[in-house]
């Protein structure tokens, strides 16, 4: 019983922690949020707060998996292979628009998704697997799409995943260099060429949006 609870206050301590780090980093960039400072909000010290992850870079690693989890919750999971390709584009331009709020998150998954190239980086799995679940979804979705010809066929599945991950990466670079940039009206212009109802659904959607949060 000891044992079982002392993991039940790790798991939770590690949650805390996650929790914490997510708006330092999101505050501060990912120049700004040091270790120390981590600690600091957590109440404990740099060595104690590594006892929880064993390296640096594992710590930042479970923060962009925590604020993956964070993002499924509230706008829905982009890897779920009988989604609608209306639904994970509804999803997945309000995480664009979400991302713009918080640049040190974005700065954080820019560095590591370079850093993690490197196969023995803690974070390459993790990147490797997260990619290969988002592409399989969304092209799942996005064959079904042009099953009912609501897609264009000029393209694969698969290779519609890879250019909407590709231009979603490079337009977040190009947002850090260019802060006025509109990453999900870009995204949206996208969409609404290969996949035009997709686009139709997410903006009817976000209107909704809009009227509900001014009332």
């Amino acid at each position: 019983m000891a044992q079982r609870g002392s993991y039940a206050k790790g798991v939770a301590k590690r949650e805390e922690i996650l929790g914490r780090a997510l708006d330092v980093v999101a505050r501060e960039g990912l120049r700004g949020a040091s270790v120390k400072m981590i600690a600091d909000a957590v109440g404990l010290s740099q060595a104690g707060l590594l006892h929880y992850f064993d390296s640096k870079e594992e710590l930042f690693t479970a923060i962009l998996r925590k604020r993956d989890e964070l993002d499924a919750a509230a706008y829905g999971p982009f890897d779920d292979p009988h989604g609608s390709l209306d639904d994970i584009a509804d999803g997945f331009l309000h995480v664009v628009r979400h991302n713009a709020e918080v640049p040190g998150l974005v700065q954080l998954f820019a560095q590591l998704s370079v850093d993690a190239a490197d196969h023995t980086h803690p974070a390459h799995d993790w990147f490797l697997e997260r990619s290969r679940h988002m592409r399989e979804g969304t092209a799942a979705a996005f064959a079904a799409s042009q099953e009912r010809g609501a897609a264009t066929p000029a393209l694969s599945p698969e290779a519609f995943a890879r250019i909407l991950q590709a231009v979603s990466d490079g337009l977040q670079i190009q947002w850090m260099q260019e802060p006025d940039l509109d990453m999900a009206g870009v995204i949206s212009q996208l969409l609404a060429a290969l996949a035009p109802s997709s686009v139709d659904a997410a903006s009817s959607d976000a209107a909704s949006s809009d009227q509900a949060a001014s009332r």
